[in-house]
């Protein structure tokens, strides 16, 4: 018993009906890729942009306290923070 005959009559390729689908249209436009940023995106972005220098500023800040060894980590905060979600 042949499952796999390589000569068969008929037999369908998909790889290939696929490629000349594809090659068929070439000829007709070409898509192109679009994205578009929402006004509320937009507005998220300048956002970010006017609070980089603080933001920034508290990044130094805290990498500071991290390296000197003064970071303090308020358990409570964290414990008020985690305790919804292990509920």
């Amino acid at each position: 018993m042949k499952i796999n005959e390589p000569q068969r009559i008929g037999a369908v390729n998909p790889y290939q009906k696929h490629n000349e689908h594809r090659t068929g249209e070439m000829g007709r436009k070409r898509k192109t890729d679009e994205v578009q940023i929402s006004a509320e995106a937009q507005e998220m972005l300048s956002y970010s942009r006017v609070n980089n220098a603080e933001r920034t500023k508290r990044i130094e800040e805290l990498k500071q306290e991290v390296s000197t060894g003064t970071y303090h980590v308020d358990a409570g905060k964290i414990a008020e923070k985690v305790w919804p979600f292990l509920k």
